[in-house]
């Protein structure tokens, strides 16, 4: 799952990369408004952490821009301590939820993971697809009840497909996703990834649609 932490304040951006990080998340950074809107408007992520004291063009705007364009990710609004004026216009604004500084990281990321399953529709922090299970909470994996270890990239492969089951996901979607702009994405590194998923989990979990991309079998049943 791919997130934008969209904060000027090195030190909290950091934190909240370190949080969301661990918490499976890939995440990118911007630090002020311009970039972020730009960057809102023109790539797909799953989340954006969006603070709304920013330089050169303020969150707000920010915001009401993203959704004046029918962009519709999940936006979790940072906002100082008792402004709750800024909340309100927030969330008239288009956010989804805020959380008020200062925060605990635990949970920014309990939040952040909620706004993500609610975006796909989920409810719970367990999601089956098959005899797959996959608790985003724990971040953890399951086949039939039995625990498969998995790295973090294997862990996000699986968890954006588990978001999108409902269709194949193209394999330049999910490079996107699990590498955002680095270096390594390159179509032969996610087959690489998906053929040692496949020795991991077994037959009947991940298939392909040629000319489509992959997905998760459970779910086309």
């Amino acid at each position: 799952m791919r997130a934008l932490i969209v904060e000027d304040d090195p030190r909290i951006s950091a934190d909240v990369g370190r949080a969301l990080g661990a918490a499976g998340f890939l995440t990118e950074f911007c630090t002020d408004g311009e970039d972020a809107w730009f960057l809102g408007d023109t790539e797909d992520f799953d989340l954006i952490v969006l603070d709304l004291g920013l330089p050169k063009l303020d969150g707000l705007t920010v915001l009401k821009r993203w959704r004046e364009n029918e962009r519709t990710m999940p936006v979790l609004v940072l906002t100082a301590r008792g402004a709750w004026t800024e909340r309100v216009e927030g969330i008239d604004a288009g956010a989804d939820d805020y959380l008020p500084k200062p925060f605990r990281m635990e949970e920014l990321v309990a939040r952040a993971r909620a706004l993500v399953r609610r975006s796909a529709g989920r409810a719970g922090p367990v999601e089956r697809v098959g005899g797959l299970a996959l608790d985003t909470t724990r971040m953890s994996v399951a086949i039939h009840d039995a625990p498969v270890t998995v790295t973090a990239l294997e862990y996000r492969l699986l968890a954006y497909l588990a978001l999108h089951r409902d269709r194949p996901v193209p394999p330049t979607e999910l490079l996107e996703h699990l590498y955002g702009d680095e270096d390594a994405r390159e179509a032969n590194a996610l087959e690489a990834v998906v053929a040692r998923l496949r020795r991991k989990l077994g037959p009947g979990i991940i298939g392909t649609r040629r000319g489509f991309g992959y997905y998760l079998e459970g779910a086309q049943e």
